[in-house]
Formats: C-alpha cells, sequence, structure tokens
C-alpha cells in the first residue's frame, strides 16, 4: 500500500518512453543547428517540424514523469509530431545528422503510440 503523497513506480514502458522522448528531444534540438547553417525555404519547413517536436518530446517527458492524467492523449500527439519530423528529415536522405534525427523520431513515435494505448 502507498504512503499518501507517494507515487507509484513508474513503469519499465513508461521510464522507456520517457527516456526516447528525452532523447528525442535532444536529437531535435541538435539537428536544428545544424539545419540553421543550410538556410533555403526547404529547411524552413523541416525547421517547423523540428520545433514542434523538439517541444512536444519535451513536454511528453514531463507529463509522464509527474503522472499527468492527460499523459495518454500527450503520447498521441507527440507520436503524431515525431512522424511529422521523421518524415520531414527524411526529405535529406543525404544528411547523416537529418537520417540520425529522423530514425530517434521514428522510436519515439512507436514508443508513445505504445503509451497511448496503455492505461497509464
Amino acid at each position: 500500500m502507498t504512503q499518501p503523497g507517494t507515487m507509484t513506480p513508474m513503469s519499465r514502458q513508461m521510464q522507456d518512453c520517457v527516456e526516447a522522448c528525452m532523447s528525442c528531444h535532444s536529437m531535435c534540438e541538435e539537428t536544428m543547428s545544424s539545419c540553421l547553417q543550410m538556410g533555403g525555404q526547404a529547411q524552413m519547413q523541416v525547421m517547423r517540424a523540428l520545433m514542434d517536436c523538439s517541444e512536444t518530446t519535451r513536454m511528453c517527458a514531463d507529463m509522464m514523469m509527474r503522472r499527468s492524467p492527460m499523459s495518454a492523449e500527450m503520447c498521441a500527439l507527440c507520436a503524431k509530431a515525431c512522424d511529422m519530423c521523421a518524415e520531414a528529415c527524411m526529405a535529406m536522405p543525404d544528411d547523416p545528422q537529418m537520417m540520425r534525427c529522423a530514425e530517434s523520431c521514428r522510436r519515439c513515435a512507436e514508443m508513445c503510440r505504445t503509451m497511448a494505448g496503455a492505461t497509464m
């Protein structure tokens, strides 16, 4: 029985999802820095996707860590942002940083979809 005011420990699945979100957040931030050096209209679209994904993954991880009752909905939104970012990064297949970011986004999207379907 849990003491009042204490939180139940996070499931392994939730911990893994938080880690995937934080990893994806960091990767998007790094990729934005690399993308800023390129310039151009195509890069602006990628930048928007990177910013959306970066912010969403950070917020999603935060909400899971504080056991927000809106975590499942946030995970679903996060998966969508990650999918969009992965797709945007894939538009530059010759850029190794973009490919690493797309992979991180795909992994995070998959874990968030799983968490969105789980009861938290």
